[in-house]
């Protein structure tokens, strides 16, 4: 993990929210240490099982998601987005995927919103490990095994001000997608042994 301790840069700007792509969270509950966090779940089916998961871990659930058409509101999104900023205002950490469902590794508004209606500050992270299954579904979702060699990447945190107009903030979603995507393909690279690539707003190392 490097920083070595990226705790430290989450003590500084408590509560933080992070920023991560879909179909790569399944091992983020166990780098929460003692931090208070909610995790973004969806309101389908699918996401009764990830809700009963993140209860056994201690995490707790806001229920809605974002979406690219026009079923927002039907999907528990604004009060779903009510609920986070209520839950970042209490000291909650949240957590959530930046890409909206069906549309992999490009950032959607709703975390950007978030983070100018909130005042935190958006952490990107990658976690991949060396010993992996990859779904062939739409966010390439990847199975963990065990025995892996493990990379943590923890970007840069990125602040969208709170009277941002229209230019920054998609200036803010282009640079949190180009992050996303830097720490993930470093990542990768950090967890399978190959050269580190620079990333300019990344960083990160291998652990076993």
């Amino acid at each position: 993990m490097e920083p070595a301790d990226p705790y430290r840069m989450y003590d500084a700007n408590q509560p933080v929210i992070i920023g991560m792509w879909h179909g790569q969270h399944f091992l983020l509950p166990f780098l929460r240490r003692n931090y208070r966090f909610k995790v973004l779940i969806s309101r389908h089916t699918d996401g009764e099982i990830n809700a009963i998961a993140a209860e056994r871990l201690g995490i707790g659930a806001v229920r809605g998601s974002g979406d690219h058409g026009r079923r927002f509101q039907a999907k528990g999104g604004v009060a779903g987005f009510k609920e986070m900023i209520e839950s970042l205002a209490d000291g909650w950490n949240m957590a959530l995927t930046a890409d909206v469902p069906k549309i992999s590794r490009v950032s959607g508004m709703g975390i950007i919103k978030l983070a100018q209606i909130s005042g935190r500050p958006i952490f990107p992270i990658s976690l991949a490990t060396s010993r992996r299954i990859v779904l062939d579904n739409w966010d390439r979702s990847e199975i963990n095994l065990p025995f892996s060699r493990v990379a943590i990447v923890v970007g840069d945190p990125i602040r969208v001000p709170t009277d941002a107009d229209a230019q920054i903030l998609e200036q803010r979603r282009s640079e949190l997608e180009t992050a996303l995507n830097a720490a993930s393909d470093h990542a990768h690279a950090l967890a399978d042994g190959r050269p580190r690539i620079a990333a300019g707003h990344s960083l990160g190392a291998a652990c076993d």
